[in-house]
């Protein structure tokens, strides 16, 4: 399982359910990662988008049992939606911070875009033990840095 996310110095991702920058090259990075996978995300995270993105599998974790939407599938847990998967296919964890703080011990990878940034938000990137993570590559954008980790 990886986790695909960017975030400010200050760890921030979001501010009140939006994305404190704008960075279409981000977007597009985010594409590249995500594209023909199962993306697994809170609904908070679901909501800011607004819609299920082209080309992947949508899985939003939500405790409403009566939340549902067109072209989503809906777990109550994140143990729920892993179940929802096959085991053998790759699966991004896209936010938000409860959810990426909850499938930390599960990832063996992170696609990281670090937003060179300091920004207000109520919602944080979880911190990482530098201990348990290996950089394996690296590359400059406009304002962001993008960095890709795997479990050591």
């Amino acid at each position: 399982m990886v986790a695909v996310a960017a975030y400010a110095r200050n760890r921030v991702i979001g501010d009140h359910g939006r994305i404190p920058w704008h960075i279409p090259e981000d977007f597009a990075h985010f594409k590249r990662e995500t594209m023909g996978l199962t993306m697994v995300m809170g609904r908070l995270t679901y909501d800011s988008i607004g819609r299920p993105l082209p080309g992947r599998r949508t899985i939003v974790v939500t405790r409403n049992r009566d939340w549902a939407v067109d072209g989503v599938d809906v777990a109550h847990s994140l143990e729920e939606a892993m179940a929802m998967t096959d085991p053998d296919a790759d699966v991004v964890v896209a936010g938000g911070a409860q959810v990426y703080a909850e499938a930390m011990p599960l990832l063996t990878h992170q696609v990281l875009t670090e937003v060179h940034l300091d920004v207000p938000g109520d919602a944080f990137y979880p911190e990482v033990d530098p201990a348990a993570w290996r950089e394996t590559r690296r590359e400059a954008g406009p304002g962001c840095t993008w960095v890709w980790w795997e479990r050591a």
